[in-house]
């Protein structure tokens, strides 16, 4: 499985997926001009690793997003859902959420995301830098 590393710009968060430490990593904001050309690789490859993760492999799952507009929550949300079902067949999968405490709406979006999800959801405030 490879590892996935894609630098953050503007308007794309950084993404390190790393299959040897089941490390998943997303942070900052989300709204590229097509979030769906943006996620849907990162999809596909999510599909693959968690068909070949073992019940005995914990994967952590850590999220930092500022901003994230509409099109690309709908691509979060299948994201998490994918981790969720992967959850429910028995694979320890855990996601942490760090949010800048001054940023309400990072704050709420997190708790949106949690709602409808069984899979450990920690929503954490991040350490000030």
């Amino acid at each position: 499985m490879r590892h996935i590393q894609i630098e953050g710009t503007r308007s794309t968060p950084e993404v390190r997926f790393d299959p040897e430490r089941h490390i998943l990593a997303i942070r900052g904001q989300s709204y590229p001009e097509n979030a769906f050309a943006f996620y849907e690789p990162l999809l596909k490859w999510l599909d693959e690793y968690l068909a070949e993760l073992t019940a005995e492999t914990t994967v952590e799952i850590e999220l930092q997003l500022p901003y994230i507009n509409t099109t690309s929550t709908k691509c979060f949300l299948m994201f998490l859902e994918k981790l969720d079902g992967a959850f429910k067949e028995g694979k320890r999968v855990s996601v942490r959420w760090l949010y800048d405490e001054e940023n309400e709406s990072e704050l709420e979006c997190a708790e949106e995301f949690k709602e409808d999800l069984v899979l450990p959801f920690e929503i954490v405030p991040k350490a000030a830098e």
